[in-house]
């Protein structure tokens, strides 16, 4: 099932779109179908929850946190993901730097912008991205790599447009702006019941969990 999943949505993506599996509380074997099929990245919320299954992943991703990252597991998070898709603040974009310094390691990582500026989310507000940007751009260890936001998780997907669009237009500005140690590569925006909306409105990341891996109770990815 996971295999022709992963390789209906690859084929469904229009070009220059990154499929990412959200793999929270997945098996490694059930990672590493994804992988052979095709998936080039892999998503985890929780540091624990990766440290269970990493190890038994024989295939070749990238592994992405894209949970929110407490500082006090700054430590353990860079020494095995590839990126790190919420850093919200400039505390946390600083913690990073330390422990990379020390590993002689740079991280990229993603802005989280709160788009929909809902107070029970993470998330930087849009109007301070800019400033943040700057800020954690000085850093020597810390790449940013672009911007990630999440839609309502539930819902009809339209109502995730007026987010996508707003993160979108944030990205491009700065985009335009070329400001130094910044790649804006990334646009990851949507999740298994709004990411076609998100690739209307620019998204060229999108994280897809139940689509590929099945439903979870409880699960919206």
């Amino acid at each position: 099932m996971i295999t022709e999943n992963v390789k209906r949505l690859l084929n469904e993506l229009p070009e220059g779109v990154t499929l990412l599996a959200a793999a929270k509380e997945r098996s490694a074997d059930e990672i590493s179908e994804a992988i052979k099929a095709g998936i080039t990245m892999i998503g985890e919320n929780y540091f624990q929850d990766t440290l269970r299954v990493i190890n038994d992943v024989e295939e070749k991703a990238e592994w992405h946190f894209i949970g929110h990252l407490q500082t006090n597991k700054v430590k353990k998070v860079i020494d095995i993901f590839d990126m790190i898709e919420s850093v919200d603040s400039l505390k946390l974009a600083k913690e990073i730097e330390k422990w990379c310094k020390k590993r002689n390691k740079t991280m990229p990582i993603l802005i989280e912008v709160n788009s929909g500026e809902e107070n029970q989310k993470t998330g930087v507000a849009p109007k301070d991205v800019a400033q943040l940007i700057k800020e954690i751009s000085s850093l020597n260890y810390v790449k940013i790599m672009g911007l990630m936001t999440m839609g309502p998780r539930f819902g009809d997907p339209e109502e995730s447009r007026p987010y996508f669009i707003k993160t979108r237009e944030i990205f491009e500005q700065i985009k335009d702006f070329h400001p130094p140690n910044v790649e804006m590569k990334y646009l990851s925006m949507g999740m298994t019941n709004s990411y076609k909306v998100a690739i209307e409105e620019g998204a060229n990341l999108v994280r897809i969990g139940n689509r590929i891996f099945g439903e979870r109770e409880g699960s919206y990815n």
